[in-house]
């Protein structure tokens, strides 16, 4: 199951979960502000990625620009708290299934990122509307 994580203010989310409508694909939605990332998920999430934790970090985002943060001084552990309490650090929407993460919203990287069956499905459907 695709679990996407997401701010109400954020474009990206909202065509995220467009697309996952339109494309028939089912998720569960976590609204990062109301429902904050644990400390463990957010582990999950970085074990997840290719890039480690700069990855599902917003360094645009104001939080990270007004506190002047440097990752490299910060603990890990230091980090994963300082990510669960402000979750407002994190890129959105994240996109994470059993075993990948999709950090942002692009329809090429999207595509890529759902799930193998569905993937065959859309090429079948492409080449029936060509022929």
């Amino acid at each position: 199951m695709i679990t996407i994580y997401t701010t109400p203010s954020c474009t990206s989310s909202r065509k995220a979960k467009a697309w996952l409508r339109e494309h028939n694909i089912e998720f569960v939605e976590r609204n990062m502000l109301t429902h904050r990332p644990t400390i463990s998920e957010i582990k999950a999430m970085v074990g997840k990625t290719e890039d480690g934790v700069d990855e599902i970090i917003s360094t645009r985002s104001q939080i990270f620009k007004k506190l002047g943060l440097d990752l490299e001084t910060l603990s890990i552990q230091k980090l994963f708290t300082f990510i669960s309490e402000n979750p407002c650090f994190l890129r959105s929407p994240i996109i994470i299934d059993e075993k990948r993460l999709l950090a942002g919203f692009s329809e090429i990287e999207i595509r890529r990122f759902i799930p193998r069956q569905a993937r065959k499905f859309y090429l079948q459907q492409a080449q029936l509307s060509v022929n």
